[in-house]
């Protein structure tokens, strides 16, 4: 290959000093080309050794020749512009930290504000430049179910959901769950080092059994009072007035689901044994009491009732999970 700009010794020494020294990874590596280049290296070579296109060599070559030296820089004001500014970036750290769990919220917000279409990719690459990260504001988990038993419950329910599938039954999953000022303690976006911290008072609680198919329809039994046996089989017939089909309904072993009596509907039972996780309807109520009830409705018991019930009445609509 012939370099129409001559390199000369003096700029053979300077190239090769760029080459070893600068302190751009970019500006080493055209230099290196260039030293290569001068010794008789083909283009075909080159591009195999720094793993770019014959077009990006020749661009580093006709640099060369045009402007020299100078040529191995980047212009100003070259790459991408950043889209959004130091004041917008800080309003998006404000939005993230009125709801920390929902960024999806935050791109509405930039949306509507500036007209900017972003991802919630871009707004984590944000939040990270601002030192803020990913964590939980605090607690822990229960424990695993026995390996067999949960392996075994596992493939029957899922050959319910294919008889599900295929018309041949309906499915349902049953549980029940208790909803209080004393919040679930969630992940969210937060300064590093530092821990939001959530309303948590004693209160009374709303009792909720819920009876969900895979499609997002729910139907719900709220009380004040404690749910037992006859509360769980009046609710049954309440949801099934009539069954045309065999009808199955998942649930765990609890005493109010195992009585005699629920033995006596028509309808058939399957029971989970401490494998909460294979019940649909527990990761609805995870959802609503991890990500779906906002922060500030733990002020007050009044908002509090008002957020749950809004939840399970719009179940469906504006909340949904994609049960796969």
């Amino acid at each position: 290959m012939i370099l129409i700009r001559e390199i000369n010794s003096l700029s053979a020494k300077l190239l090769e000093r760029i080459y070893r020294q600068s302190r751009y990874h970019y500006v080493r590596q055209r230099a290196h080309c260039l030293i290569l280049a001068s010794q008789g290296t083909k283009v075909e070579k080159l591009v195999k050794i720094f793993q770019v296109s014959s077009k990006t060599i020749y661009n580093w070559l006709n640099r060369w020749e045009s402007l020299g030296m100078v040529g191995l820089y980047n212009k100003p004001g070259r790459g991408c512009k950043p889209t959004f500014n130091f004041s917008q970036k800080e309003q998006i750290k404000e939005w993230t930290k009125q709801e920390p769990r929902q960024l999806k919220q935050v791109t509405q917000k930039v949306q509507e504000k500036w007209g900017i279409n972003t991802s919630t990719k871009t707004i984590k690459r944000i939040l990270k430049m601002l030192s803020m990260s990913w964590h939980r504001m605090r607690r822990g988990v229960g424990g695993e179910p026995p390996n067999q038993e949960y392996h075994d419950k596992k493939a029957q329910l899922e050959e319910l959901k294919r008889l599900d599938d295929e018309g041949e039954i309906d499915l349902y999953y049953l549980d029940e769950t208790g909803f209080c000022l004393i919040p679930c303690v969630p992940y969210g976006w937060q300064n590093i080092g530092e821990y939001l911290t959530i309303p948590s008072r004693r209160s009374r609680r709303i009792n909720v059994l819920g009876i969900m198919s895979r499609n997002n329809h729910l139907e719900t039994y709220i009380s004040s009072q404690s749910i037992n046996s006859d509360v769980v089989i009046t609710c049954i017939d309440t949801f099934f007035p009539t069954v045309d089909k065999p009808t199955v309904i998942v649930t765990d072993r609890a005493s109010i689901h195992t009585s005699d009596a629920i033995f006596d509907l028509y309808l058939f039972t399957f029971y989970l044994a401490d494998s909460p996780e294979l019940n649909l309807i527990e990761i609805l109520w995870r959802f609503i009491k991890y990500e779906w009830i906002e922060i500030d409705a733990y002020k007050s018991w009044e908002t509090f009732v008002i957020s749950v019930e809004k939840i399970l009445k719009e179940f469906g609509e504006n909340f949904v999970i994609n049960f796969v």
